[in-house]
């Protein structure tokens, strides 16, 4: 097991400095996806501080985005998942969240007649997004995909 030294930046200062050098070459999330190897949604939320990203994986975020030393060992330390780092006033996040008001006691209640006493796991987890065009407007596609998780009676 390699030992990575804490910088002095953390998770959150490199997001931001990632997403500045992002806009600054005018790359793509896409683009940054497929130097990971991974899913767009996984890529874009370990690039902001959200998912883990390995040594390899992050030096090859860092050539990508002309990133720092510095700015590479942060990309490394543990992601912070949700601590703080969504702001609920965003109007994407702030729809979500009403979505989630307005659906989900419904979605909820669904899971438990489809599949039990249970829940839907954010951990193993798959997210899709992707542009569907409608004459009336594009329209944006998101898949949840979680493992159902029995409770477990003991």
């Amino acid at each position: 097991m390699t030992i990575v030294p804490i910088p002095p930046l953390g998770r959150r200062e490199a997001a931001t400095a990632a997403l500045a050098a992002k806009q600054e070459k005018g790359l793509s999330w896409q683009r940054i996806a497929d130097a990971l190897d991974r899913s767009l949604v996984w890529s874009t939320s370990a690039v902001l501080g959200q998912q883990p990203l390995d040594g390899e994986q992050a030096r090859g975020v860092g050539r990508l985005l002309g990133l720092d030393d510095e700015i590479v060992l942060a990309l490394q330390l543990p992601p912070l998942r949700g601590a703080g780092v969504a702001d609920p006033t965003e109007p994407t996040i702030y729809r979500l969240q009403e979505m989630v008001q307005v659906y989900g006691s419904a979605l909820a209640e669904l899971i438990r007649e489809e599949f039990g006493d249970g829940i839907m796991s954010a951990i193993d987890f798959e997210l899709a997004f992707e542009r569907r065009e409608d004459p009336r407007g594009d329209r944006v596609r998101l898949t949840l995909d979680g493992k159902f998780l029995p409770y477990r009676v003991w």
